[in-house]
């Protein structure tokens, strides 16, 4: 859960605010980016998808948008949306097969950018693995540098749950990720960008957050940020002011 703020800001390490002409440059001068995927690099949200693919779409989409919104603590909505989804590792690969994710306009371009200029790219998702792996293959991520949450199925491919013990299945999960990433790749500036609240929570521990808002507006996340874009194509302006 998010805590009240009075006004939108993110911090500095040592605690200083951050203006937005700061957050630019902090995203300028970025040595990785972590970026969420659902509704983000994504143009959907992979777990309604599923649930759609599964015959339970309503009931899970809405809690994907209380989840997304910060009404309720994401390892909840994660364990209740699937409880009701009991998805077989059969529908999952048929799902990825006959209706693969689809890369918001603008991502790859961005990615692209990104790594000419030797920035490591990251995709850290509440979502699942075998999908963002998908993703990541698209846009040249190496599978390493993905982390997401892992389903569990049975022998015979029935489903079996999640593995909780991924840092992406609580709502703190991308911070955790973050400082883990600092910690071991001693980098200096790490901006996250994502259009739900976990993703904004995840700054501190990165340095700066950049709100998306290209797919699906999260209302919270929107007022909550310094900077809030509607297009990767604001990114890819502001690099080249490099």
């Amino acid at each position: 859960m998010l805590k009240p703020w009075t006004v939108p800001y993110q911090r500095f390490s040592n605690h200083i605010m951050t203006t937005l002409s700061q957050t630019k440059e902090i995203f300028r001068r970025a040595d990785a980016v972590c970026f969420d995927v659902d509704s983000t690099v994504i143009r959907e949200e992979g777990i309604d998808e599923l649930a759609k693919f599964c015959g339970v779409g309503d009931a899970v989409t809405e809690m994907t948008r209380k989840a997304m919104g910060g009404s309720v603590t994401f390892k909840t909505a994660l364990t209740e949306r699937l409880s009701i989804i009991r998805c077989s590792r059969e529908q999952v690969n048929k799902l990825i097969t006959d209706h693969p994710p689809q890369l918001t306009a603008g991502i790859k371009e961005l990615v692209d950018t990104l790594h000419q200029r030797s920035v490591k790219v990251f995709l850290v998702s509440g979502g699942f693995r075998c999908i963002v792996e998908h993703v990541a293959t698209q846009l040249n991520i190496p599978l390493h540098h993905v982390y997401a949450n892992r389903l569990k199925f049975y022998f015979n491919g029935e489903f079996a749950g999640f593995d909780e013990t991924q840092p992406t299945s609580e709502s703190n999960g991308k911070g955790k990720v973050i400082s883990m990433l600092k910690e071991k790749h001693g980098f200096k500036n790490v901006v996250m960008i994502g259009d739900g609240a976990t993703d904004l929570e995840a700054c501190p521990p990165a340095n700066a957050f950049i709100g998306f808002g290209g797919n699906v507006v999260r209302q919270q996340v929107k007022e909550r940020s310094l900077w809030y874009i509607t297009s990767f194509r604001e990114l890819l302006k502001e690099l080249e002011k490099i």
